[in-house]
């Protein structure tokens, strides 16, 4: 699978978009020489691996939260993706989404100097790279985004009070388990833990058993 598979997910990518995701593949090969940030033998699958994997927060938005994607495609919203690593998912989000504004945070250095400079080298005018932790950033942000840094029970503390809308997890797994740890230990409701099955809109294989878990500040508004 190429970045092709990313055009076809979203076929209102612009021209400029569509080279950002093109020019991943050859940015991460280059600072991944120099910098582990991804495993070796994952290069080659870059882009469903990570890359897609990533925008799979763009696709629950798309299908489950219409508002909010129109209101992270409009811009005024604020995303903190927290152990961020090189930079997933927090710069494919960032090249889908350029009104949105996202600050990557990792407590690792030389990680963030491969988000920094790949985001740099894309010209991501809506990223700024963060060396710490989330407690060092003293501001909120509308929403968290994180890619399985750890379960949900220990990552919840990290960032409880720092989000207005959600947290958007993407997490595999026991996930009810995890969330009922979640409710029990962090006092989160049930209703506001939402799992959204990933192979519902990507049936390859590795797309089985991972999900993106919402966590909202309030449960969901029914629909009529």
């Amino acid at each position: 699978m190429n970045w092709e598979a990313i055009l076809e997910a979203f076929p209102e990518l612009s021209f400029g978009q569509q080279e950002q995701f093109r020019a991943l593949d050859g940015l991460y090969r280059e600072w991944n020489a120099r910098i582990n940030v991804i495993s070796r033998q994952d290069m080659d699958q870059l882009y469903p691996h990570h890359v897609l994997h990533s925008l799979c927060i763009a696709a629950f938005l798309r299908e489950e939260r219409p508002q909010t994607w129109d209101a992270w495609l409009s811009g005024g919203r604020t995303v903190l993706d927290l152990g961020t690593g090189g930079g997933f998912p927090g710069i494919p989000l960032a090249i889908l989404f350029p009104a949105t504004r996202f600050t990557l945070c990792d407590s690792i250095g030389k990680k963030v100097r491969v988000a920094t400079e790949v985001s740099t080298a894309l010209g991501l005018e809506n990223v700024e790279t963060v060396n710490g932790r989330a407690e060092s950033l003293g501001r909120d942000f509308d929403h968290v985004v994180s890619r399985a840094v750890t379960s949900l029970d220990r990552f919840y503390p990290w960032v409880k009070g720092r989000f207005r809308e959600s947290i958007l997890y993407l997490k595999g797994g026991d996930i009810a388990a995890e969330s009922a740890l979640l409710s029990s230990r962090c006092g989160v409701a049930p209703q506001r833990i939402h799992p959204w099955k990933i192979s519902h809109w990507r049936p390859e294989p590795w797309f089985e058993e991972k999900y993106v878990v919402e966590i909202a500040t309030l449960p969901p508004k029914e629909t009529t």
